[in-house]
């Protein structure tokens, strides 16, 4: 390729990106990251350098982080094991304890410090400024029966004040995946994606983006070349009685309508290991991953 035909190539990327940034101006979109996509340093860089260029553009970004891997090996450390019931991890005083230590302390400072090093703006905000919640029981797989997790719960409300105040300032609230109890105080340890749900839908955001270990919707799991680009309601329907969406994506397309009929726009479900996969499913035609629409 020339140096002109590889001008021409970059004029042509920006061309395509700008009706996307027209129509997106203003709006908010909340993200959540965890997984894979937050294990690797490199990829961490690129995902928050999309998080500046959104914010650029004129965007509002929000994200929520998740930090279970984080969270396993620090109790690791302190001679804990981690336990889990039906996917849900069993959390007691001193879990809960390491928990919020490690979002606070560890993970939601580096994210905020990479986005200002960035050339951004954003402020870590605990999550139980945010979320209100009330204690939720698991479910045991070996009984089917509900059990005590201890401080498990799930976000029953959320509190905008220091959202809005940071979006109105121009920064990005970062909100790390835990509540307060309504009724006793305590810290609950919340599902990051659930917690990015209860959010997106009080703030109508316009998307809500989940970035995980997944390139999207498959009918193959194995088979990358079988991404579903586009899904509504009633086709996700059709491959949960078929068998194609089952397992763990049950619950994570269950949430995603429950956010649209809720208010949010659009739900995108993208793989967090494609290098700037944030720039690539907002800002091109094709996208990367399955949009989730009513």
């Amino acid at each position: 390729m020339t140096d002109r035909q590889s001008s021409e190539a970059k004029a042509a990327v920006l061309l395509e990106a700008l009706p996307y940034m027209q129509g997106f101006r203003g709006k908010t979109f909340l993200i959540k990251v965890g997984g894979s996509a937050m294990e690797d340093p490199a990829l961490v860089d690129r995902f928050l350098r999309d998080i500046v260029f959104l914010e650029a553009v004129g965007i509002n970004p929000v994200l929520v982080h998740g930090g279970g891997k984080a969270i396993s090996k620090a109790m690791k450390d302190a001679g804990l094991d981690a336990r889990f019931v039906g996917g849900m991890r069993v959390t007691d005083e001193d879990t809960i304890s390491i928990v919020e230590k490690t979002l606070a302390r560890v993970i939601n400072p580096e994210i905020v410090d990479k986005i200002n090093a960035f050339g951004g703006k954003a402020v870590g905000l605990p999550g139980t400024e945010v979320f209100l919640g009330e204690k939720m029981l698991g479910l045991d797989p070996a009984t089917n029966t509900e059990v005590d997790i201890g401080y498990v719960g799930k976000v029953t409300d959320c509190r905008l004040g220091l959202i809005e105040a940071a979006v109105a300032g121009e920064f990005v609230p970062c909100v790390s995946p835990v509540a307060r109890d309504a009724v006793t105080g305590h810290t609950l340890n919340v599902n990051a994606d659930l917690a990015a749900c209860a959010l997106a839908t009080r703030l109508k955001a316009h998307k809500l983006i989940f970035l995980s270990d997944v390139l999207g919707v498959m009918r193959d799991p194995k088979d990358p070349s079988t991404l579903i680009p586009s899904l509504n309601e009633a086709e996700i329907a059709s491959l949960k009685t078929e068998g194609i969406i089952s397992g763990g994506m049950i619950p994570k397309v269950q949430s995603a309508l429950e956010s649209l009929h809720g208010g949010v726009g659009k739900v995108h479900l993208i793989d967090g290991r494609v290098p700037h996969a944030l720039i690539l499913e907002i800002f091109t035609d094709g996208g990367i991953g399955t949009e989730i629409t009513l």
